[in-house]
């Protein structure tokens, strides 16, 4: 999946398999935001689990306000990230609980096979940092990024590519 932001034209990588806006393969194919919109795809949904009382649930982001506000951090901090993730984006500070109420305390639950991995759902809630090096490297080798580097740049990169 890769998003492109180029003369306030917004384009999105959509791959149709379980879930068709999130998955990046070799047969990619780039569909912008009306379009995505025209087909009414309003919420990003994914899967989430409360640290504290274990509880599994599902949980939605507004897809055009949370690329709107991310792509806008990305934009105004380009020049201060210096080619790494911020602490901010590498510590993810994760939503409230609407099971027991507590802050910082819903993870997201990631699929195992890298391939099913809903990255659009983890980019709109800014928890691609709860990926693992090894699901980031995955996300930049079918995006043709090199991915011999540390996690800050390997999600650096994969912020770049889901946002550019």
């Amino acid at each position: 999946m890769q998003f492109v932001v180029a003369d306030g034209i917004h384009h999105v990588t959509v791959q149709f398999r379980s879930f068709f806006y999130g998955q990046p393969t070799v047969e990619q194919k780039m569909h912008n935001l009306n379009h995505l919109l025209q087909n009414e795809i309003f919420n990003i949904m994914g899967d989430v689990q409360c640290k504290s009382c274990q509880t599994k649930f599902q949980m939605s982001f507004d897809f055009v306000a949370k690329f709107d506000a991310i792509s806008q951090y990305s934009i105004i901090n380009m020049n201060t990230m210096h080619d790494r993730a911020p602490w901010i984006l590498m510590n993810p500070r994760l939503p409230r609980s609407v099971q027991c109420n507590r802050e910082n305390n819903v993870k997201p639950i990631i699929a195992e096979k890298k391939k099913n991995i809903n990255w659009l759902f983890l980019l709109l809630g800014q928890m691609l940092g709860c990926c693992n090096l090894k699901q980031l490297k995955y996300f930049c080798k079918y995006n043709n990024h090199h991915r011999t580097m540390p996690k800050n740049r390997v999600l650096y990169l994969t912020y770049l590519e889901l946002c550019k």
